[in-house]
């Protein structure tokens, strides 16, 4: 059982993906942004975190990332990045020319079996 770190500001993906992730043995906390993710990353210890990128500003979740691959308490947890940025006003916004600081990508909606897979990957190389 992993401790999962999830880091959304939409209260519904949080529970749906608690769910999922319940059901599949893990341990879930969560956080409704970027500051927030960082604080309970730095007290919970997670073995993987679940990042979201638009919360209290349109790219949130990059500064999350890139402030957790700063940490060296942290730089080492693999992240997903969970997004459905591309669907959205903000995709142009979203950097395609410079290193991101995530392990996966995944674009909203996940199917449940993806994301499990994804985890799975993840905490296998861990």
């Amino acid at each position: 059982m992993a401790k999962i770190l999830i880091v959304d500001d939409d209260p519904d993906f949080q529970i749906a993906t608690r769910i999922v992730l319940e059901r599949a043995g893990h341990q879930v906390i969560a956080a409704a942004s970027g500051d927030e993710g960082l604080a309970r990353a730095r007290a919970e210890h997670p073995d993987l975190i679940i990042l979201d990128v638009i919360m209290d500003t349109v790219l949130d979740g990059l500064s999350a990332s890139d402030q957790m691959h700063e940490d060296p308490a942290l730089k080492d947890v693999p992240i997903i990045m969970v997004t459905s940025i591309a669907n959205t006003d903000y995709a142009a916004l979203f950097p395609t020319d410079e290193e991101i600081h995530i392990d996966a990508f995944m674009s909203k909606p996940i199917a449940p079996n993806d994301l499990i897979r994804q985890v799975n990957r993840l905490l296998a190389a861990k």
